[in-house]
This record gives C-alpha cells, sequence and structure tokens, in this order.
C-alpha cells in the first residue's frame, strides 16, 4: 500500500498515528466555542479538526422520527430537532477552516449529501470523511470518489458485503488514496463491542490503509488499535463534557486528547521490528545478569561446593550454565569470597 498524503501529514504503516478531533455538534451552536475547540485540538497536539457537513434538512424532514430507543442518549428527541441542535451552520466552515489552517492544524469535513460536497469543494477541502450511516449512500460515494481526493470512511453497522461495495464503488470513480476506519455504531461503544481485531483482518481484505473511529469512552481502545496497525484515530473532542451538548458525553477533554496524541505515537514507536539478541542500549546493563562467583575464601587444592561457589549477581564471571560443571573442581591458588570464577583458576 502506498503511503496517503493529506497536506503535511503522511498516512502509511510506517508513519504515526494520524488523530482527529472531531467537533461534530460539541461546538453547542456558538461560533465562539467553536473556534475555542480548534484551539484546544491544535494546542494539545491533533493533527486534524473535523466537521460535519449538513442541515436538519438535508439529513430528515420534520415529523419523521422520535427516538424510542430506551438505551439512546437522545431518547425522546424527534430527528430534526436533534440535527438542528447538532449541526454546523454553513457559513462557520470557512472561518473555523481558516482559523484551523492558521494554527496548523488540517481542517475537513464529512458532508451527508451532494450538496455538501459541492460546498466543501468551494473550499478547496484537503480530504473528506464518509460517515458510517452513509457508507451505502452510492450515490454520495461515487459523487465524493470522483473528487479524487483522500477518503476515510467508518465501517460501523454495516456488514461485509456492503463495505466491499463501497470500496469497489470508491476505486471505481476515481479514489485511489482510502482509509478504513472500524467502527462501531453505539454512543458510546462499549471496549467489549469495539472488536480491534478486526482492524488486521479489514486492512488485508481491503489492501488499505485502517483507523479506528472511537466511541468509547476513554483513550485505551485507541491505543491498542495502534498496535493492531491503526494509523487514523478519530475520537469526538469537547473542551468538557460537562457543558453538555449532544455529543458531549462520549467525546474527549484537552488533557485526555494531549494523552492520546502522546501514547499513540509511543505504541507506534514500540512496535518497532522483529528483534531479537542485545541492542546497543542493553550492552552497558549486560553487568547485571547472574554469573559464579566466589563466596568463601578458599587455598589452592580446595574444592568448589554449594557453600564457597554461588551464581549471583554481576556478570563478570562463568556464565550460570557453567555451575554443575565447576562443581567438585579443585582451585589452582588462593582465592578471595566476592572474586569473579573464571577457567583460569581451576
Amino acid at each position: 500500500m502506498r503511503d496517503i498524503q493529506i497536506e503535511s501529514i503522511t498516512i502509511g504503516t510506517h508513519h504515526k498515528p494520524f488523530i482527529i478531533a472531531e467537533m461534530s455538534g460539541n461546538h453547542n451552536q456558538s461560533l465562539d466555542r467553536a473556534l475555542k475547540i480548534v484551539e484546544e485540538a491544535a494546542r494539545f497536539g491533533a493533527h486534524a479538526i473535523k466537521l460535519q457537513t449538513y442541515t436538519p434538512d438535508t439529513m430528515t424532514i420534520k415529523g419523521a422520527f422520535t427516538i424510542n430507543d430506551e438505551s439512546s442518549l437522545w431518547k425522546g428527541r424527534e430527528l430534526y430537532d436533534l440535527y438542528q441542535e447538532a449541526f454546523t451552520p454553513w457559513e462557520w466552515h470557512k472561518p473555523i477552516f481558516d482559523y484551523a489552517k492558521s494554527l496548523g492544524l488540517i481542517a475537513f469535513s464529512t458532508p451527508f449529501d451532494e450538496t455538501a460536497v459541492d460546498f466543501l469543494e468551494d473550499l478547496q477541502v484537503n480530504a473528506y470523511k464518509i460517515a458510517s450511516f452513509e457508507n451505502t449512500d452510492i450515490p454520495l460515494l461515487k459523487k465524493v470518489a470522483k473528487t479524487r481526493k483522500p477518503i476515510i470512511i467508518s465501517t460501523g453497522a454495516t456488514n461485509v458485503s456492503d463495505i466491499d461495495e463501497a470500496v469497489r464503488t470508491l476505486r471505481a470513480n476515481g479514489c485511489t488514496d482510502l482509509v478504513l476506519l472500524k467502527c462501531t455504531s453505539t454512543y458510546p461503544a462499549t471496549a467489549k463491542n469495539t472488536n480491534l481485531l478486526t482492524i488486521p483482518h479489514m486492512q488485508q481484505l481491503f489492501n488499505c490503509h485502517v483507523g479506528l473511529s472511537d466511541h468509547t469512552m476513554g483513550i485505551g481502545a485507541s491505543i491498542a488499535a495502534v498496535a493492531l496497525g491503526a494509523r487514523v484515530i478519530e475520537k469526538h473532542f469537547t473542551l468538557r463534557r460537562a457543558d453538555g451538548g449532544v455529543d458531549s458525553t462520549f467525546s474527549i477533554e484537552p488533557e485526555e486528547l494531549k494523552g492520546l496524541v502522546i501514547e499513540s505515537e509511543r505504541a507506534f514507536e514500540a512496535l518497532g521490528i522483529i528483534q531479537y539478541g542485545v541492542q546497543k542500549a542493553e550492552e552497558k546493563n549486560l553487568l547485571f545478569k547472574r554469573s559464579i562467583y566466589i563466596t568463601k575464601d578458599v587455598a589452592a587444592g580446595e574444592l568448589l561446593t554449594p557453600e564457597n561457589v554461588r551464581v549471583v549477581r554481576p556478570g563478570d564471571g562463568l556464565l550460570p550454565k557453567y555451575y554443575d560443571i565447576v562443581l567438585g573442581k579443585r582451585i589452582s591458588r588462593d582465592i578471595k569470597a566476592g572474586t569473579p570464577l573464571s577457567w583460569e583458576v581451576l
């Protein structure tokens, strides 16, 4: 698989994870708060800020559906009203993108219909994200693919044949830079239903770079995903969960974002290579391996026994594997206790 370039960031097997802070509806309908989220994402180390581009009317129609799921964060909310609260006004996109760019952040978005793609093209975004619930919207996939820009697509609530169809559609319509994100479309997700072992399988099955859209609490799942090959991590991000908002419950705060950036990079670096033997960094500590030492004063001609010879630290004497061999041997000269044993004195 070739590396993917999104502005200054390279996504690839041998590159540290690309960390995306998902703003979603955490701006709580305040542009000032949205800009502060961008600022904190940059300050605490994210590589990108991502928006969602839709309006309530491009998502649904009023009166179409009310959420009745007892386990939902949004139980009792009408879908249209929920999107009215969560959507990012389109006139905010440019100031948000411009501010992000001034802080060194990549800014892009998830379009939810074809008009959103046209709008984002006018803003000259350099990448697209496809949400899980839109990954079977074939007309939308074709539209985005024809921009020939990198596409990151979540795979939540989707079976493998649907993912295959999505991948084939994207590639057939011009997408050459593709990242699939393992995703569990519950809010929040649990560790048990995250199933990170899918990540390396997905990479092999679809021959593309992979990552995780992580809806779990905390950052543990994301760090584990890096060890399994994830090179893109997306987490919902807010200033403080206590501030409320439609997605605040399962979003991370600035200090957690900092931890995610640091620990995901540390996990990536720790993967290293297949390595056996003594590394250069270990050489000076070979001294602390065990070896055979004289533990009591012995005179020339005296036999070595468990009472006057032991395996101890440091490693200046004969290797411990010779212990049974040297027992019963005679010493050729007087030796003081605390002397490492060598073949020359036997």
